[in-house]
């Protein structure tokens, strides 16, 4: 096939690019901003555009396929010339499921917990050495690409999300793939990651079941209240249900194992959102033929997956992990996950937070106790972005103080300042939990945690 990309630039778009020429397409594409590591993947396969900008000349009658990334709007002069040839548009989830609609299909989704689910089911199959297909969200250690989309592999596992497809198409991404095996990890709507109204927002999961192919699979997470409505509302599809909930586990000096038919399996990950997860995943790989022992002994050296409860390093019989906070209750859930696996240590938490949320005070406030497990609670807020917004520094501290709730709260707003904090614990008795869900502003979390653990 030719096919262009428009927009190549995106995270999922340029290696959808890449494996489509590494299985001889003609590939070609556009885009008006390509930062690292795209532009040095497309660079090494000979795919980089020679010049940034849109070029409707790319655009022609030969063309097969146009892919149309997010990031391209409705008015852009290649989308508009592909209109007017009549040359095939797609998203990349939908030419996903044209080039997949003889696989078999299995989709993860959920509000959280979809990438890890992902990569454990992957992590499996690749231990097993079975050959599948995959498109993920995240980089994931032991695969080279987030795409991989062959002719040949009967199998591909999708993460799939619940955000609209392209400029042209505002259906969920996870609408368009129709899969055979579909797991729900769990449905969670909140005012921080959710633009849509929650009866919008949980609209897009029951339309995801409805999506499911006749005589497919339904798995999902049986601890999760908010899936009892809308499983209740589609009993009446014709497809295998299948629940599964949090396994029977304990810990031990820092190692947390799970029971299954009597057997123990020791972890490196931990928390009841990963243990939870490793069940679903099993589920799945269950349906697919793998073997209860097969997938438990496998597992047993699944890491974390990328900034979620990931370990980052240890000293002095201290540890540094890192995470990924989402909202509120993510951040909660997280900081208990660090207690209950290290009962013995105080804990030291430190939370970044959007300078452009945490002058919201309504925001802040849903906050309120999230961080009462940890024995210290740091907030790392850039002051310099609130002079437009005419509040006082001593306004805000006094406002996050006041939202967050806990009897040791600290805010910092530099990171020499932050260096010097983490410096005085001299890490003896402590651990450290860094959370963000932004970049770190350029903050060095191994740096950072070497000022922590260094000897006192």
């Amino acid at each position: 096939m030719r096919v262009h990309f428009i927009a190549i630039g995106g995270s999922i778009m340029h290696n959808l690019a890449i494996t489509l020429a590494e299985q001889g397409h003609q590939v070609t594409g556009s885009d008006d901003q390509i930062v690292e590591p795209s532009k040095s993947r497309l660079e090494k396969a000979q795919l980089l555009p020679s010049e940034l900008g849109w070029f409707p000349d790319k655009v022609t009658e030969e063309l097969d396929a146009i892919i149309l990334g997010k990031h391209a709007l409705e008015d852009n002069s290649e989308l508009e010339k592909a209109r007017q040839l009549g040359v095939k548009i797609y998203s990349y989830p939908e030419f996903v499921y044209e080039q997949s609609i003889n696989k078999t299909r299995v989709v993860i989704a959920g509000t959280y917990g979809k990438t890890t689910v992902t990569s454990m089911i992957m992590h499996v199959l690749k231990k097993m050495e079975v050959d599948f297909d995959y498109l993920v969200g995240a980089q994931l250690e032991g695969f080279d690409s987030l795409v991989k989309l062959t002719n040949t592999n009967p199998l591909i596992i999708i993460e799939g999300d619940e955000y609209y497809a392209s400029t042209l198409d505002n259906r969920s991404k996870f609408h368009l793939y129709h899969p055979n095996i579909a797991l729900i990890t769990g449905i969670e709507w909140d005012s921080f990651r959710t633009v849509i109204s929650s009866e919008d927002y949980f609209d897009q999961f029951r339309k995801f079941i409805e999506s499911i192919t006749p005589k497919g699979t339904l798995i999902y997470n049986k601890d999760n209240a908010s899936l009892h409505q809308i499983l209740e509302e589609t009993k009446d599809l014709k497809f295998n249900r299948h629940g599964y909930k949090l396994p029977e586990y304990s810990i031990n000096k820092g190692v947390t194992s799970v029971t299954v038919c009597g057997h123990e399996y020791s972890l490196k990950v931990f928390g009841k959102h990963n243990l939870s997860n490793i069940v679903g995943a099993y589920t799945v790989c269950e349906w697919l033929g793998v073997k209860r022992n097969e997938f438990y002994t496998a597992i047993q050296d699944f890491k974390s997956s990328i900034r979620y409860l990931e370990f980052v390093a240890s000293g002095n019989g201290s540890v540094v992990y890192q995470d990924f906070a989402h909202s509120p209750s993510k951040v909660k859930s997280s900081i208990h996950a660090i207690k209950e696996q290290f009962p013995a240590k105080a804990l030291v938490t430190f939370i970044e937070l959007n300078p452009y949320d945490a002058v919201e005070e309504e925001l802040m406030m849903q906050y309120k106790h999230s961080m009462q497990e940890s024995d210290h609670a740091v907030a790392f807020v850039n002051l310099n972005s609130y002079k437009e917004k005419n509040i006082t520094t001593v306004e805000l501290e006094d406002q996050l103080a006041k939202a967050f709730d806990h009897p040791s709260f600290h805010i910092i707003n530099d990171v020499v300042e932050l260096e010097s904090f983490l410096e005085s614990f001299r890490s003896n008795g402590y651990n450290l939990l860094f959370m963000s869900s932004n970049t770190h502003n350029g903050i060095n979390i191994a740096s950072l945690a070497d000022k922590f653990l260094k000897e006192a």
